[in-house]
């Protein structure tokens, strides 16, 4: 049975047994837009997204397959379904018939080159090559160059390869594909191959409730608009010059989901352009963007034209603003750096503490670093566990798991979603800012073990941003939520929700449980290992200042191997 056909309204995954499984996911993908963005496609693409499901099962079949494979033309030869109930040419000629593929008779020469091999195409161009004065035998590369240069770009296919005159044909509609498939993900980074062949079965996913101002897109203009900065983006990463795409980028919008995509183009372009050579035109891109790392990119690029005045200027007054370390750390260097070239004293900016640090000798295992220490400090009444960046993430998300998913507009745009697309967008705690203090109350009244087990046995291997069930067991929990104080998991969810994206990772490799300790603020500690020749990073070094301001157990574990000990 097609998902056409079910009557349950919520989209499923197919079921990977099915020979035709990549033709259920994609009619859930039309399914879903036809109900749900009818009104952001115009008449004549509503009629054609109706036609594809009134297509028979192997006519859909096989413009599946086409559509998911790189390109727009096929050789009809090469087309080869064995799961198809009906033979290929059947199905194709239904595909012709209602306009879904086109003949096509003149090929791009490097279309040419890519749909036939280096054997077909020296004898049809031997005699050409050999009035130019070249050898057949020439290599496929060169080949292509020369007649490139003789013929120019295009040429009739049944003029050099008359066998092959009619077996070449071009999807007629692409466009609309790509355009269900925004509309769908809410971006183009997920391909066809990605979402039919995997994404649907490989997760089982939380159910948000879908509203009409949980799409994506809400007008027509806006789907026009990603299209337009995703065909800037894919012109620059084809080399086209910065200078070129300038005036192609889309003005300011009001959406801001749409924005913040909007400024990861502008930061993009702004140091594309300043590789080109294009530094006013870096500064123009980098100035308009609002993307977290192009202030400092700015102000780099102020410095290295040595433009110290409007650099001082603008570090000066952007250091009086709320920051991320990653930020903090970054203004303050160039604070320090420019500081003397305009003849200001640099600001006092507090330092970080020193991390706490000590050395253990361990013999060599084979086992990694952090597994040898681990073993290495376990007792049964004092257990050691490797989490890394899971333990914390984790209970802040079976916290605020409703939060999380909560159907706030622009956050959802399917059924299948791991987490809310806003997620590391600067507005996605303002957007949610009375659900998370609801949240945290839970801290503060006591009943947030209650939540999160509660949540842990509710949706246990449900997919979450923040939670990796192969690390995160009930066993793990408990000993955590009797060890960490509440007021300790306040002050690491609110560091976490003040940069999602940077806030994330950094967290020391072990955490260490004392249960039975007097005191309930050391109940366990975190440490960070490091094997012979590692050292800190800046956001484990930042993670680490934090614990040393909040009074949280936290150390760095140098370790060298005995026969290395001289």
């Amino acid at each position: 049975m097609s998902s056409s056909d079910r009557q349950d309204p919520r989209p499923q995954a197919a079921d990977l047994a099915d020979p035709l499984y990549y033709l259920q996911n994609m009619e859930t993908v039309v399914n879903w837009v036809r109900q749900n963005h009818s009104d952001l496609l115009t008449p004549e693409e509503n009629h054609r997204l109706a036609g594809f499901v009134e297509l028979s099962v192997s006519a859909r079949a096989l413009l599946t397959r086409m559509v998911m494979r790189t390109g727009e033309l096929f050789r009809v030869d090469k087309l080869n379904y064995p799961e198809l109930p009906d033979k290929e040419s059947v199905a194709l000629a239904e595909l012709t018939a209602s306009d879904w593929v086109v003949a096509a008779d003149h090929l791009r020469i490097d279309d040419l080159f890519r749909l036939f091999t280096l054997a077909e195409l020296r004898p049809a161009f031997a005699c050409i090559l050999s009035d130019l004065g070249h050898p057949r035998s020439l290599p496929k590369a060169r080949m292509k160059a020369l007649l490139s240069d003789h013929l120019g770009d295009t040429v009739r296919l049944a003029d050099w390869l008359p066998a092959h005159g009619d077996t070449v044909v071009s999807l007629a509609h692409m466009p609309l594909f790509d355009r269900i498939r925004l509309m769908f993900f809410g971006n183009l980074r997920q391909s066809w191959p990605d979402f039919v062949l995997v994404e649907l079965g490989y997760q089982q996913y939380e159910e948000v409730t879908f509203t009409p101002e949980s799409r994506a897109f809400q007008h027509r203009h806006e789907v026009d608009c990603y299209l337009e900065m995703h065909q800037c983006r894919e012109q620059l990463d084809e080399g086209v010059p910065v200078a070129d795409l300038w005036p192609q980028v889309p003005g300011p919008t009001d959406n801001t989901w749409l924005a913040s995509r909007r400024d990861r183009l502008l930061l993009e372009l702004g140091r594309q352009a300043e590789r080109q050579g294009e530094r006013e035109l870096a500064l123009a891109a980098l100035a308009e963007s609002t993307h977290r790392e192009a202030r400092l990119k700015q102000l780099r690029l102020l410095e290295r034209m040595k433009r110290f005045d409007e650099a001082w200027a603008i570090a000066r007054d952007w250091h009086a603003t709320e920051l991320s370390d990653a930020e903090h750390q970054g203004l303050a260097r160039i604070l320090k750096r420019v500081a003397g070239k305009v003849g200001e004293p640099a600001p006092e900016l507090p330092a970080d503490p020193a991390p706490e640090e000590f050395l253990v000798t361990l013999p060599q295992s084979g086992v990694p670093v952090e597994v040898a220490v681990q073993q290495h400090f376990w007792q049964d009444d004092q257990p050691v566990f490797y989490v890394e960046n899971t333990l914390i993430n984790g209970l802040f998300g079976l916290l605020c798991w409703d939060v999380i998913f909560a159907p706030v507009p622009g956050a959802f745009f399917h059924p299948f979603h791991v987490g809310p697309a806003d997620l590391t967008r600067e507005d996605f705690v303002p957007r949610r800012r009375e659900l998370l203090e609801q949240c945290f109350l839970h801290l503060e009244n006591g009943d947030y073990s209650e939540v999160i087990l509660a949540n842990y046995r509710r949706k246990r291997g449900l997919a979450n941003p923040f939670v990796n069930w192969l690390v995160v067991d009930e066993n793990l929990l408990e000993l955590a939520l009797v060890c960490i104080p509440p007021d300790h998991l306040e002050v690491l969810f609110r560091r976490l929700l003040h940069n999602l994206k940077e806030h994330r990772s950094g967290f020391p490799d072990l955490i260490r449980f004392l249960p039975d300790d007097p005191d309930p603020t050391r109940r366990y500690e975190m440490i960070e290992v490091k094997g012979p020749g590692d050292r800190l990073q800046d956001h484990q070094r930042r993670w680490l200042a934090f614990f040393q301001r909040q009074g949280i157990a936290a150390r760095v574990c140098y370790v060298r191997w005995q026969e290395d000990v001289t």
